[in-house]
This record gives C-alpha cells, structure tokens and sequence, in this order.
C-alpha cells in the first residue's frame, strides 16, 4: 500500500506564489507516475500536472500552464508543485496521486490513479 500526505496549502494574495509537497511511505513510488489534481467548491476534480517516473517529462493542465512547476525527488519518495502567479480561480483543494501508468494520454484522468492523498487547502485571496 502507499500512502500520500501532502502539505503546504494556506491562505495567499493573488500575484503570490507556493510550494506543495507530497509524502509517500508505504512502498516506494520511484516507477509510479506522479500526479496533481484539485477540486474546487461545486466542481469537478481537475488535472493539474503529472510527472512521468523518472522525471523526465511533465505534463500540465490548461489553466496552470507557464504558471506551475512539478517535480520530484525519489530519493525521498517525494512531489513538488511550485505554482507562481496566484489567482483567486486557482483555489481549490488539492490532491496528490500516484499511480504505475505507461501512457500519457492516461494522466489527465483521476480516475486513472489508484492512490491519494487527503488533500491540501490553498485559498487565493483577491
């Protein structure tokens, strides 16, 4: 089993930027794809950035494109999600995933992922 734990979400102006982490123990991930999803108030859960096993490739959503940066640290069994340029749209809880995919086209999906994390509340302020 694996378990993520993720960290890092606050209260920020629009304009700022942050930094989310992401925990797994249990078992190593280092060959899972990692991924980032969040769901705001009343909406769907929505693909933010995925991070092929390796790290050689990453992928974003529409709306945090140029905006947000995924990486990860397997040494420590870890995911980052540096995000710059805050907006108030970008509030929402999110979520990290991880699961073992091969294809791309399988990253955007929440339900592609077999484990989750609790969550991490970012609230953008105008």
């Amino acid at each position: 089993q694996v378990q993520l734990v993720e960290s890092g979400g606050r209260l920020v102006q629009a304009g700022d930027s942050l930094r989310l982490s992401c925990a797994a123990s249990g078992r190593t991930v280092s060959s899972f794809t990692r991924a980032w999803f969040r769901q705001a108030p009343g909406k769907a859960r929505e693909f933010v950035a995925a991070i092929t096993r390796g790290g050689d490739k990453t992928f974003y959503g529409d709306t945090v494109k140029g905006r947000a940066t995924m990486s990860r640290d397997d040494a420590n069994n870890a995911v980052y999600l540096q995000m710059n340029r805050l907006e108030p749209e970008d509030t929402a809880v999110y979520y990290c995933a991880a699961a073992p995919l091969w294809y791309p086209s399988r990253y955007y999906s929440d339900s592609e992922y077999n484990f989750w994390g609790q969550g991490t509340q970012v609230t953008v302020s105008s």
